[in-house]
C-alpha cells in the first residue's frame, strides 16, 4: 500500500480562512410533506455544492427505523453520490459494523472504490444506529449487545478482507472480497491494490482508545455527545501509536451547525429539528416537522429543558455567528477537521446553510453577482 497516498486521503487541506478542513455529514433528513426522493435529491445538490466550494469530504450516516432519516443504506447512497460528483471524498459516517457481515462491507466498499477510485472512506461504528428491537431484527439475534462487544474482532476480520491477507490455514484464507486486491494478483490482473481508508467513529472512549492503539483516524460525534468530546479526543491522542496509515493522530468531530440569512430564521429552523429529536428520544420518531408546527407545539417543562440542552450544542445564527462558533469549537477541541451536519425541515434551508458557511470562510467557487 502506498502510505503517502493513504495519508493524503485522510488529511485534508483547509480552504479559505477556515482553521481546518471543513466537511459534510448527511443524515438524508425527510421533512413533513416531503418524500425520501426529495431528501435524496437534496443530498445530491448539497454534495455538488460541497465539492464546488472546497469541502473535503461528504459522509452519510447509517440509521434504521426512523421515518425522518432516509440513510439506512449508506453504500447505496454513496454510489448515487459518486455518479453525481467528480472529486469530493465520499464515505460512511458510519457503517454500523455489528449490523453487517464484515465480508459484505468489504464487498460493498470495494465496489464503491472501483466506482470512485481513491475517493472513498470507510467509517465504522460499534452502535446499532437504532433501537434495540430494530438492532435485533438487523442482526437476527435477540442479543444485539454481542455485536458491540465483538467490535475489535469484527474490525480485524473486515481489515483482513479489505487487504486480502488472511494467513495460511485461516478458515477464510481462500475467501476474497471482490472487487479487491486479489484481482491484482490473479493471472492478467490489473486491479489496483488500493482500498478505502478505515476510520473509527465514536461517542465515548471505547473507539477513541481503539483507534489510537491501531493508529487509525478517529471521528467523534460531538453533535450528540458534546460532553464527551474533549475527554475522548484526549484519550485518542494519548493512546495513539504510529502505524502504516498515520504517523500522528488525526481526529475530526461532527458538529451540528445551521446558518441562515437572519438569526431569527436560524432559531426557527433549529427549533424544528429539536422537536424532531424530542419525539425520537421519547419513542415517537417521525418526519422532521415544519417550523410552523414547532412554533405552535406546546412543550412540557421537561421537553423545554431538553430543547435548551440540545440546542446549546447546535451552532446557529447568521453566517458570521456560525463561523465564530465553529472557530471557537475548533480551538477548544483541537479537532483536525470539522464535519458539519445541518438538520432542518427543508432541503433548501440546508443547502443555503452550507452556502453561507462557505461564503463566511471565503471558500473557493463563490457565485458571482452575475451567476
Amino acid at each position: 500500500m502506498d502510505e503517502t497516498a493513504e495519508t493524503d486521503e485522510i488529511r485534508g487541506t483547509a480552504q479559505g480562512t477556515a482553521p481546518v478542513p471543513l466537511s459534510v455529514l448527511d443524515l438524508v433528513t425527510v421533512g413533513a410533506g416531503r418524500t425520501a426522493t426529495d431528501a435524496l435529491r437534496t443530498s445530491v445538490e448539497i454534495a455538488r455544492l460541497a465539492e464546488s466550494r472546497g469541502f473535503h469530504r461528504y459522509w452519510v450516516a447509517e440509521h434504521h427505523s426512523m421515518p425522518g432519516v432516509a440513510s439506512s443504506s449508506p453504500a447505496v447512497i454513496l454510489a448515487h453520490l459518486a455518479a453525481h460528483t467528480d472529486r469530493i471524498r465520499l464515505g460512511s459516517g458510519g457503517v454500523m459494523l455489528p449490523n453487517h457481515a464484515p465480508l459484505v462491507i468489504a464487498e460493498q466498499f470495494g465496489t464503491l472504490e472501483a466506482m470512485a477510485p481513491r475517493r472513498i472512506d470507510l467509517g465504522l461504528g460499534r452502535a446499532p444506529g437504532t433501537d434495540g428491537a430494530t438492532a435485533a431484527a438487523l442482526r437476527r439475534t435477540q442479543r444485539p449487545a454481542e455485536g458491540a462487544d465483538d467490535f475489535p474482532e469484527q474490525l480485524a476480520e473486515l481489515t483482513r478482507f479489505l487487504d486480502d491477507d488472511f494467513p495460511d490455514g485461516h478458515p477464510y484464507a481462500r475467501i476474497h472480497a471482490v472487487p479487491g486486491p486479489v484481482q491484482a494478483t490473479s493471472p492478467g490482473g490489473v486491479q489496483s491494490p488500493h482500498r478505502p481508508p478505515v476510520w473509527l467513529l465514536g461517542s465515548s472512549g471505547f473507539s477513541a482508545r481503539l483507534a489510537g492503539a491501531l493508529g487509525l483516524p478517529f471521528a467523534f460525534a460531538h453533535h450528540f455527545s458534546a460532553q464527551n468530546t474533549v475527554p475522548a479526543l484526549d484519550l485518542y491522542r494519548e493512546s495513539f501509536r504510529p502505524s502504516a496509515v498515520l504517523d500522528a493522530p488525526y481526529a475530526l468531530i461532527g458538529v451540528s451547525a445551521l446558518a441562515a440569512d437572519e438569526e431569527k430564521e436560524a432559531r426557527r429552523q433549529v427549533l424544528s429539528a429539536a422537536l424532531s429529536m424530542v419525539r425520537l428520544r421519547t419513542g415517537r420518531p417521525g418526519l422532521v416537522p415544519t417550523p410552523e408546527e414547532a412554533e405552535a407545539y406546546e412543550f412540557s417543562p421537561m421537553e423545554r429543558e431538553f430543547i435548551g440542552s440540545w440546542n446549546a450544542n447546535v451552532i446557529h445564527g447568521t453566517a458570521d455567528e456560525v463561523r465564530a462558533g465553529l472557530d471557537d469549537l475548533q480551538k477548544r477541541t483541537g479537532a483536525d477537521e470539522l464535519m458539519i451536519t445541518g438538520n432542518a425541515h427543508g432541503g433548501d434551508v440546508r443547502l443555503r446553510s452550507y452556502e453561507l458557511i462557505a461564503d463566511a470562510y471565503g471558500l473557493p467557487g463563490a457565485r458571482t453577482a452575475q451567476a
